[in-house]
């Protein structure tokens, strides 16, 4: 199942200004070597093995550059492609393709870099009923793209931010007398379809966290033994989260325990971008009788 397109008219403020931070005045390196009537074809072509994300955003990119750019995929958000793919074009004024080059690189990498690391946290659980799920630590003004291509992985969505759903940590219970105490107040105040989740501090604390309504708990920096005493206590009545420092080398103990997610800050606050390349080429032929095949 594909993911479904980004709404990228929602962040059109952050991709303008992606493109006014890189062009400015003007590309002055192509204003002087490449001639203004000049006419290009732009690969997206990877080197390496990826998962693809971000191709929408690509395109809104370069109308942004230059409405007149005309573009195409050669695949969809979500697929697996080996190294040497190309992945989509763009043909028109060879000064606009150049000027267009780094920002929609930019956003390609590091989406398509998101993508490939989900996908790879996703294969080390296969086989468990456990999810890959992302964080709220994200690249400011990037949420909605790094949470989709975090999808594009195969990876889920936890809440987009502090509106709408309710996570009780170790920070908020310092208010509080007792997890359940917490819980309750959450309860009271929240809209009755808010997600109420608490972070509990050991396996013991399950019971607690249950019995005061807790539709979700959170086993924050648990080792893999702990994880499996807080499974037995929960015995199914809750879903549960595993968090904190997981990585490639341990997430398969988690999954294991039996919980039901696991959240991994690093797919989107330390991913490495990906080696994608945008191979340009002089296209001899007239833009007003020639189409994108």
């Amino acid at each position: 199942m594909k993911p479904n397109s980004p709404d990228l008219q929602s962040i059109d403020d952050v991709l303008r200004a992606a493109v006014r931070e890189d062009l400015g005045a003007g590309d002055i390196t192509s204003a002087s070597t490449v001639p203004e009537s000049a006419l290009a074809l732009g690969r997206y072509t990877t080197k390496q093995s990826l998962v693809v994300s971000g191709l929408a955003v690509v395109e809104r990119l370069l109308a942004i550059v230059d409405s007149n750019l005309q573009y195409r995929t050669l695949c969809e958000d979500g697929d697996h492609v080996e190294k040497g793919t190309a992945i989509a074009e763009v043909r028109g004024s060879a000064r606009s393709v150049l000027a267009a080059e780094r920002v929609t690189l930019n956003m390609l990498q590091r989406m398509c870099g998101i993508a490939t690391l989900t996908s790879e946290y996703v294969d080390r659980v296969n086989g468990t009923k456990a999810r890959v799920a992302d964080t709220r630590k994200t690249a400011p003004g990037l949420r909605l793209l790094d949470k989709y291509a975090v999808v594009c992985g195969g990876g889920v969505n936890l809440r987009m931010g502090l509106f709408d759903a309710v996570l009780i940590k170790n920070n908020h219970l310092e208010f509080h007398e007792s997890i359940g105490a917490a819980i309750r107040a959450a309860r009271a105040a929240a809209r009755p379809q808010i997600e109420i989740e608490v972070e509990i501090p050991a396996p013991n604390d399950v019971p607690e966290a249950i019995e005061a309504g807790a539709d979700m708990i959170l086993l924050d920096n648990f080792t893999p033994a702990q994880t499996r005493e807080a499974v037995a206590l929960c015995a199914g009545r809750v879903p549960l989260e595993s968090s904190g420092g997981i990585t490639l080398d341990t997430i398969r103990d988690f999954a294991e325990a039996g919980v039901d997610r696991i959240s991994v800050g690093a797919l989107t606050h330390s991913p490495p971008a990906v080696d994608i390349h945008l191979q340009v080429t002089h296209w001899i032929e007239s833009l007003t009788n020639s189409s994108l095949p």
